[in-house]
């Protein structure tokens, strides 16, 4: 099996984002020690302080499934389901 990445965009609403940035920190210390994470990365937009995007890779389509299932993973979803304007999650693989 391939490496999938994951390029997740994740929109806050204003009066959350603190909190949202606070789980996405916590959803980044679980997720790293996964066994099948290569890298687990957040960036927040420049231009605009409520947007996050997840750049995370991972050894292939079986450990991205382990990890949707973790509890660090079904707390943040849960913790921030009524604090998120969007989010969008693309699986990905790379071509060249």
């Amino acid at each position: 099996m391939s490496r999938i990445t994951v390029v997740a965009k994740i929109v806050a609403k204003e009066e959350n984002r603190a909190f949202v940035q606070e789980e996405l920190l916590k959803l980044v210390t679980g997720s790293r020690t996964e066994a099948g994470c290569i890298n687990y990365n957040c960036l927040q937009d420049n231009e605009d302080a409520n947007m996050f995007i997840m750049y995370e890779n991972w050894k292939d389509a079986e450990a991205l499934s382990l990890h949707a299932e973790t509890p660090h993973y079904v707390g943040f979803k849960k913790a921030v389901q009524d604090s998120l304007a969007e989010l969008s999650v693309n699986k990905m693989t790379t071509i060249a």
